[in-house]
């Protein structure tokens, strides 16, 4: 927390929200204002509400300290940069950047708010270090409403790969080095995105759809022909990376693509050993390198799924209860140091203790139950608890008489 109490004006909101990313850390079973305040000791929600609406503080500058933590502390000279996006399904439509879109947290189209984060994947571990939310045109083509949620009128649409490049080049331009980036067939399909990080001279390998045409020295094919016409020997078992079970080990080919700008193109074909599912990823790079290489660069896209399963399932990425979009950069902010915290311990624990053989390595789930059972032990008396319970009861009165008078009127 030293790391950001540059960033607040005042005292009081600079304790509070290190009250908040303990709260974040906690084992409530529900992470919002009024959960948090209560765990933290607070008579009421205010003042957590007003951390995340109203005081003075500059959430894009702990995002920024964020990304130094974690690249300080879990540096790697092969990190793999990963972008993604994921969802968290909201009710209603006053929430910033809310509307009925698909999300891959429900697998379907659901009434969900979108937003684009970027992974920092090393050998000691992921975190997430950027964050952008996703304003869909519905929104962005009504200037009211994005007034009323704290945008600026002039906000202009935005698709997913123009704010993955966003990140990516906020990244570069702060210091960073990074070699490879990676991403799904959202990022790998988009052309403006490809020559941007080209231009960056960094190495990409982005997956593609299979009707995806590439042109190769003997003409231009579909991905899924291209597959097809591989020979056996053309085929190479390779493991993409370690997963839950052990090592993820595919079949793996590689084309030559022909391009007349600088660099190396090739297309990456990924075979399943059981099923026979083909997977395609455009590769590029500045120097020549060995297939090994883009396939550990391809298996390091699952790292963003790690990412967001930790930070929404122990740092309560998506549990925030907000509306504007000062609140929600604030709390995704804030959730994003929480699970970098848990990153770096995890990483420093695997280094300097590793523990005993019959011990498998401290995991962010056993460091944020022993943080939280040894460390904070937040224990409330009798008067804290029922205080509590009277100012939720209130509440709930005033809610319940204020929704009467709004029907009587109707």
């Amino acid at each position: 927390m030293g790391r950001i109490a540059g960033r607040f004006t005042r005292v009081e909101p600079r304790l509070r929200a290190g009250r908040l990313v303990l709260g974040l850390l906690s084992d409530l079973p529900r992470k919002n204002c009024w959960t948090i305040a209560e765990w933290a000791g607070e008579k009421t929600p205010h003042g957590m509400q007003h951390l995340l609406c109203r005081a003075s503080w500059d959430a894009d500058a702990v995002r920024d300290d964020v990304r130094v933590y974690v690249v300080e502390h879990l540096r790697d000279e092969a990190a793999v940069l990963v972008v993604d996006e994921t969802g968290d399904v909201k009710k209603g439509t006053r929430t910033v950047g809310v509307q009925r879109q698909y999300t891959g947290t429900a697998g379907r189209i659901e009434n969900s708010q979108v937003a684009v984060y970027l992974v920092y994947a090393g050998e000691r571990g992921h975190a997430a270090v950027d964050r952008e939310l996703y304003v869909p045109r519905s929104w962005t083509s009504d200037p009211d409403r994005c007034r009323g949620v704290g945008l600026g009128e002039d906000t202009v649409f935005a698709t997913k790969p123009e704010l993955a490049r966003t990140m990516i080049e906020r990244f570069l331009d702060a210091g960073h080095h990074i070699d490879w980036v990676t991403g799904d067939e959202v990022y790998g399909g988009n052309p403006k995105l490809r020559a941007a990080l080209e231009m960056r001279g960094l190495g990409y390998v982005l997956a593609v759809a299979c009707s995806a045409e590439v042109t190769t020295g003997a003409g231009k094919f579909r991905a899924d022909a291209l597959g097809r016409r591989l020979p056996k020997g053309a085929w190479q078992k390779l493991s993409a990376g370690r997963g839950a079970k052990g090592h993820r080990h595919y079949d793996w080919a590689v084309v030559d693509l022909t391009d007349p700008a600088p660099g190396h193109r090739q297309l990456l074909i990924r075979r399943n050993r059981t099923t026979g599912e083909l997977a395609y990823y455009r590769c590029h790079s500045t120097k020549p390198v060995p297939l090994r290489t883009l396939v550990k660069t391809a298996g390091s896209r699952w790292r963003v799924e790690e990412t967001f399963q930790t930070e929404k399932g122990l740092a309560g990425l998506d549990e925030h209860q907000v509306r504007r979009y000062s609140s929600w950069a604030r709390w995704i902010t804030l959730a994003m140091l929480a699970h970098a915290f848990l990153a770096v311990v995890r990483a420093d624990e695997h280094d300097l203790r590793p523990g005993p053989d019959e011990l498998i390595p401290l995991s962010c789930n056993e460091i944020q139950r022993l943080f939280i059972t040894l460390v904070i032990r937040p224990v409330r008396d009798a008067a804290h608890v029922l205080g509590w319970s009277t100012w939720r009861r209130r509440h709930q009165a005033r809610s319940r008489a204020s929704h009467y008078r709004r029907q009587a009127t109707a």
